[in-house]
């Protein structure tokens, strides 16, 4: 297997078997280690951080494309409004400290988008003067 071609799937169900096999296996695999706090804290925190990079592909890419085409300045607020929400929460309800950090992660990443909003999008820039 070619790694290059990964996720060049032939056929569609090729693609869901290997996402069939690979749930199969990683659920074999927590249920091993239920028992191990650090495999359960280090998997808890994997799963907060995938959350907190969603915004690092669109960030990449309108940098790449030096564009923001297609993305509104109130999109970016909403998300970074449900972003500022959530960590609020977990700050207030003292949730571990991975919860709160990758929430801040999220608003940096949001706000440098919007940012990227602002500075691409040439009539956004032309109505704030």
């Amino acid at each position: 297997m070619d790694l290059r071609y990964f996720w060049s799937w032939s056929r569609f169900e090729d693609y869901l078997l290997f996402c069939f096999v690979f749930t199969v296996l990683c659920a074999f695999v927590t249920f091993l280690f239920l028992n191990s706090m650090l495999f359960v804290e280090a998997l808890g925190s994997l799963a907060v951080l995938s959350e907190a990079m969603l915004g690092l592909p669109q960030l990449l890419q309108n940098f790449q494309n030096r564009s923001t085409r297609g993305m509104s300045v109130k999109m970016v607020l909403l998300w970074m409004a449900g972003d500022v929400f959530k960590t609020t929460y977990f700050v207030i309800n003292e949730s571990p400290a991975q919860f709160w950090v990758c929430g801040t992660v999220q608003i940096l990443l949001d706000v440098a988008i919007l940012l990227q909003v602002l500075y691409y999008d040439l009539d956004t820039r032309a109505k704030l003067g």
